[in-house]
């Protein structure tokens, strides 16, 4: 096991190296100024996203597709992620993240709308879409289809399910000493619960827990920074000055110069907010839209709420609660910095995290179950998805009981490799995404019904 975890972590120096973040961090430039700066579009996009379509073909609303998408992008990267990015990046890593948040917006947008374009429908009235589709059908590259589809399988047992389920159980014993196979049956019976029942399933529950975990967790955040009220001017001027600061930050922080920042603040950002991975735009599809603008604007809301606010929020956190203590802040890594700064909270900051933490997983697990799901029907057709949610539900009790640290760095290989055939689709069709925004939003005709024919699929 430590020779093939060995073989993952030398990929992930590579595949996680500047190649694939200039890459992806380039896309985010290139599709905001080929989308005039999308972005200035958010308040309309967030009006759009709690607007119920009518006369729209589509599998569920537009803001159970966007909670859907949201509860798997909202995770462990939100709060773990974030605080490995001060560890190893120093605090200006928290200005790169929220930098590939906001240019991000303008690739999620740019993916749902290419899901939507070139969906299809089975002859039971399902709507599928995702990159794989957009490859086959935008550029008749079938084969690139099929390879993302194999990473984004792999990715779900591992990003979005096994090591999601560990990370709980492990959690859970340490706050309230529950053993971890308690925890792990009691999140496989809800896993099936929810999954068996498909799509619909799935985006009613998000439609629910997604709003409620992510205030709960915003509002732990609030306490903290007005808690921290003195500090948080001078955290974000030590954001700003260390994220182009030469020299490696100090008072209390390890830290690093300006490149470790962009680099670690950069990853953790595409990684929290899953912009350019392809993996968002596949319920994208499903959703009731009238066109594939007006989706494209919802799903772009997903990297705001995700990168732009969450993760931005825990930032602050952290670091204003360093400058606060920085003796206690002292040589922690990762979680344990999220931990301690919300153990500022009296007798519930554990627990607010805990719960917090909790919610984000089990939203991730239900999330990554569609995406996977889907993936494997392109492969296999019909004839896999029951037995595809059955194995899904048995693998959140595995992962919720065994060590899982070799899952960890190949999940991270296979998630960032469904970038490379997602962002040949992005930029080989950066011509239709410009004609159909021209088309339906610089013209203001959002409201437009598109006439466009959708594709069948046979089986």
């Amino acid at each position: 096991m430590q020779a093939f975890d060995n073989i993952f972590i030398w990929l992930n120096g590579y595949l996680w190296g500047p190649v694939m973040l200039i890459l992806l961090f380039g896309t985010h430039l290139f599709l905001t100024y080929r989308t005039r700066f999308v972005q200035r579009y958010i308040l309309k996009a967030i009006k759009l996203s709690v607007t119920r379509e009518k006369g729209a073909e589509g599998d569920v609303s537009p803001f159970g597709a966007l909670t859907t998408a949201l509860a798997a992008t909202i995770g462990t990267g939100n709060i773990v992620g974030v605080a490995t990015a001060i560890g190893l990046g120093g605090p200006g890593a928290v200005l790169w993240m929220w930098l590939t948040g906001v240019f991000g917006i303008a690739t999620k947008y740019s993916e749902a709308l290419l899901a939507v374009k070139y969906r299809v429908k089975t002859i039971d009235g399902t709507m599928l879409g995702g990159p794989m589709y957009a490859l086959e059908n935008g550029l008749g590259q079938k084969w690139l289809g099929v390879l993302f589809c194999i990473f984004t399988g792999i990715a779900a047992f591992g990003i979005g399910n096994t090591v999601q389920a560990n990370s709980v159980s492990g959690l859970v014993y340490e706050t309230f000493h529950i053993p971890a196979y308690i925890t792990g049956i009691l999140m496989a019976i809800l896993t099936a619960i929810v999954i068996l029942g498909g799509v619909k399933s799935i985006a009613a529950v998000c439609e629910r827990l997604v709003p409620f975990m992510a205030i709960f967790y915003v509002t732990g955040c609030a306490i903290i920074l007005i808690m921290n009220a003195e500090y948080v001017g001078p955290a974000i001027a030590e954001i700003v000055r260390s994220a182009f600061s030469p020299r490696a930050a100090g008072g209390g922080f390890i830290g690093a110069t300006f490149m470790m920042a962009a680099r670690y603040g950069v990853a953790r950002g595409l990684f929290s907010n899953e912009s350019g991975l392809g993996s968002a735009p596949i319920v994208a599809a499903a959703a009731q839209t009238r066109n594939p603008v007006r989706q494209a604007l919802v799903s772009s809301t997903g990297t705001f709420w995700d990168t732009v606010v969450v993760c931005a929020m825990t930032g602050l956190v952290i670091v204003s609660s360093t400058l606060s203590a920085p003796a206690n802040m002292q040589g922690m890594q990762g979680a344990e910095l999220t931990k301690v700064a919300f153990e500022q909270i009296p007798l519930v900051g554990a627990v607010v995290l805990t719960v917090g933490l909790m919610t984000f997983v089990f939203s991730t697990i239900l999330g990554w179950s569609y995406y996977g799901e889907r993936a494997a029907e392109y492969l296999f057709g019909k004839v896999i998805i029951r037995p595809y949610r059955i194995l899904w539900v048995i693998m959140v009790f595995v992962g919720s009981v065994m060590s899982l640290p070799a899952v960890w760095d190949m999940a991270d290989s296979m998630n960032i490799m469904m970038a490379i055939p997602n962002l040949v689709a992005l930029l080989l069709l950066n011509g239709v995404i410009v004609a159909e925004t021209k088309k339906y939003l610089w013209a203001d005709n959002l409201d437009e019904l598109s006439t466009e024919p959708i594709r069948l699929r046979g089986r």
